[in-house]
């Protein structure tokens, strides 16, 4: 077996020891993520036990959910007087630019660290206006991230040369590389580690059903662990 098949375990690579995750749902009760105070705590105690640091929460944001800055800033000020750990964390959302994304833009903006803006859309298909989206959030300041790539349907490969030469910041999903997603997203996340297209990387954390033990057992190669380790870094200077 050749060097470049070995596999080493992310875990055991300690990678993620002090490291920043940027991307996950943990802010209790306001989304799809975690649902209660004591859920978010359980996934607060596993994100330690990683190595993190420091964390951001960014709950979803989109047409007709009721999230705005003021309810997920007061929900995190309920929520951390019960949190007694060393994690450092922060307060973001992923906005899904839908038919609200324009006035949200304009009033309502949680950005993620000193000037990003982590902006979605539907797995299976782009808003007409994609382009027009992404340049009024460059019009407004903030740097449009779009998350997980690897697992939008309708990306072809022209699609990611295309976001990526225009400037436009991709996060990669841990978790794609593991096979969590499906194969196809799999798939994607190792090509587009390889060619350099990722700026960051998020855990995306909701829950821990299948996501901890595929998280233990995930393995890759050095050259996939050196690329990931300089998108933990990237993800500590955002």
């Amino acid at each position: 077996m050749g060097l470049f098949t070995i596999k080493h375990s992310l875990i055991k690579s300690g990678i993620l020891q002090g490291k920043t995750d940027i991307h996950c749902h943990l802010l209790p009760g306001v989304d799809d993520g975690s649902p209660d105070t004591a859920h978010t705590l359980e996934l607060l105690s596993f994100m330690e036990q990683l190595g993190y640091k420091e964390l951001w929460f960014t709950p979803h944001v989109m047409h007709g959910m009721g999230n705005t800055a003021a309810r997920l800033q007061e929900r995190l000020n309920e929520f951390l007087p019960a949190y007694q750990g060393d994690l450092k964390i922060h307060l973001a959302s992923e906005y899904m630019m839908d038919e609200g994304f324009e006035e949200r833009l304009t009033t309502d903006p949680l950005p993620l660290g000193k000037n990003h803006l982590l902006v979605e859309t539907s797995y299976m298909s782009a808003p007409a206006n994609l382009e027009d989206i992404l340049l009024s959030v460059w019009n407004h300041h903030y740097k449009p991230l779009i998350p997980h790539p690897e697992r939008y349907m309708y990306m072809e490969e022209d699609d990611y040369w295309y976001l990526h030469d225009k400037g436009y910041e991709f996060q990669l999903n841990l978790m794609s590389l593991s096979g969590y997603y499906g194969s196809r997203a799999k798939y994607v996340a190792e090509e587009l580690l390889m060619k350099d297209f990722y700026d960051y990387v998020g855990s995306d954390l909701h829950h821990l059903e299948r996501y901890q033990s595929m998280l233990m057992r995930l393995k890759l190669r050095t050259k996939q662990l050196d690329k990931l380790e300089q998108l933990l870094e990237n993800n500590g200077n955002i």
